[in-house]
């Protein structure tokens, strides 16, 4: 993280005459230029939808967004952290007379979830391709969010003369928590003065400090043995599946003794060829939840020593692979309370009957609690609770530890559908999540412009940044100068799928909305 201009600074940068000016005016500038670009929110955000696509297999998803960006005077760099799907694209306004101004980060995540296609607008399961993946995270809206804020506050910039860099970034494959850290690492985030990260959600919002959820380390054990008959001769054969079914029994009996916020889960990745060949290969993939580093890698350490305990137990052997890890978020509470004070100007989106009446059919079809439709009334900016709920993990972790950053939240689907499932998906390319998609870049874009024109709130993001969150906890990174990302990891499973997505990818020089395409009247309500 660059140094942080002090208020003289920023002020000689700015011009006293720019500086003076009523930022309330430079900000009405900027939600009318959010406001202008909100068809173009639209089709990046139903385009992005139609491709589903999940981590690592990002590809039409990054090539719609550079090629956006760079058409709006946007560099791009591509291949970022040795992701063929990352990319990090800047724009810098350079003005006569005064010195470089910050830089200001804005990223979201671009990944599908597997198994959770779903035709949008469509208030029970109805996949568009049977078993594929789908945005059932609603990954899709957040950089068409970033990408119309950006463009906005960039009209601003150049005609009222700030000086500054924009940088928009993607969250890849953040489903396996297995980008960020590697771009830390890898020091993009290093001349950041400060970031904002956008992540759908039922409501417009942000928090400050140590949040609730976990941190995590994803990592993968592959145990080797020796075939054999499993019938003819078993005695010779070495069971590497014997061994992760060993792994994960002494991970169950441990979960007893381990504390009640950690959260853990795993898969069999490779359990063998056929029945009657004892497996000579087998893996299993585990997730580590803990709300603390020191906690995360205990329970790191201890899955490695039943790992160890189980190749000794069937006489094979056995090695681990770090997948991507996921730091205890802690956000900044100076831009927490800057962009809440933008929150309450903009507002929640004014909902029509029609979006209401359809959210409340797919709470019903759900069979939620309370089926109450989308929200209506802001949450409000709380301090971190005493004690922190555990739960999810989001490797925005990793980038809060060495720069100021937040997440916004925004209003783009309907409260109480399930995520990681289908019906996250439902909603995330109709009018509901045009809607919160325009609000949520409003906000971006008021924050962009009181980072960029106040030297008080970039020198208390920095205070607190040192002072408060990083005074007794540093950053403690958990993968390895070696580590690399695991880019294949999806790629069988595109292989079997895309070609039958691609048929359903969303065509705005045709239709006017992805619904319009599928033929989809909005609002669906009953079969």
């Amino acid at each position: 993280m660059k140094k942080i201009f002090a208020a003289a600074t920023l002020a000689a940068l700015l011009g006293s005459a720019a500086h003076a000016q009523d930022v309330t005016a430079l900000k009405a500038q900027a939600v009318a230029g959010v406001e202008a670009r909100a068809k173009m929110a639209q089709v990046l955000n139903d385009q992005i939808f139609s491709f589903g696509e999940p981590g690592f297999e990002e590809v039409e998803t990054s090539k719609l967004i550079t090629a956006t960006l760079e058409k709006n005077g946007f560099t791009v760099k591509r291949g970022i952290s040795g992701m063929p799907t990352g990319w990090v694209a800047t724009w810098t306004n350079k003005v006569k007379g005064k010195p470089a101004g910050p830089t200001i980060a804005l990223g979201s995540d671009i990944d599908g979830v597997p198994r959770t296609s779903q035709k949008p607008g469509i208030p029970w399961h109805d996949p568009l391709v049977v078993g594929a993946p789908g945005h059932g995270e609603g990954h899709n809206s957040g950089n068409p969010l970033n990408i119309v804020a950006a463009l906005a506050v960039k009209d601003v910039m150049i005609r009222e003369g700030i000086p500054g860099t924009l940088m928009l970034w993607p969250g890849v494959a953040e489903e396996l928590v297995a980008a960020k850290a590697y771009m830390v690492r890898d020091g993009v985030f290093k001349d950041v003065d400060a970031v904002i990260f956008t992540h759908v959600d039922d409501n417009l919002a942000v928090s400050w400090g140590p949040t609730s959820g976990t941190g995590l380390v994803s990592v993968e054990y592959n145990f080797l043995g020796e075939t054999a008959h499993s019938a003819g001769s078993p005695w010779r054969g070495k069971s590497a599946l014997d061994a992760v079914t060993l792994m994960n029994l002494g991970w169950e009996m441990r979960r007893e003794h381990l504390r009640p916020e950690q959260r853990s889960h795993y898969v069999i990745k490779k359990g063998g060829d056929q029945p009657n060949v004892v497996p000579a290969e087998a893996s299993v993939w585990y997730y580590f939840r803990e709300q603390s580093f020191d906690a995360i890698a205990k329970n790191f350490e201890i899955g490695n020593t039943i790992a160890d305990a189980a190749a000794k137990m069937t006489d094979t052997t056995v090695s681990r692979r770090i997948l991507g890890t996921a730091a205890p978020r802690h956000f900044s509470k100076p831009i927490a309370e800057a962009a809440y004070a933008n929150i309450q100007q903009v507002g929640l989106p004014k909902w029509t009957n029609d979006e209401q009446a359809f959210a409340k059919a797919v709470q019903t079809n759900l069979k939620v609690k309370k089926v109450e439709g989308l929200s209506t009334e802001l949450d409000k900016l709380e301090p971190p609770a005493e004690e922190p709920k555990s739960g999810g993990s989001d490797d925005i972790g990793d980038v809060s530890w060495v720069v100021p950053t937040i997440t916004l939240r925004y209003p783009a689907n309907i409260p109480d559908v399930t995520y990681h499932h289908w019906s996250a998906a439902i909603a995330m390319a109709t009018p509901i999540a045009h809607k919160g998609v325009v609000s949520g870049a409003k906000v971006v874009s008021m924050t962009v412009l009181d980072l960029l024109t106040s030297p008080t709130l970039l020198g208390e993001a920095k205070t607190y940044f040192t002072d408060v969150q990083t005074k007794e906890q540093k950053y403690l990174p958990m993968i390895g100068p070696k580590d690399q990302p695991p880019v294949t990891i999806n790629a069988d499973m595109m292989s079997g799928y895309r070609a039958d997505m691609r048929k359903l990818y969303y065509d705005p020089a045709k239709y006017p909305t992805y619904l319009d395409q599928l033929g989809i009247k909005f609002p669906t309500l009953k079969k």
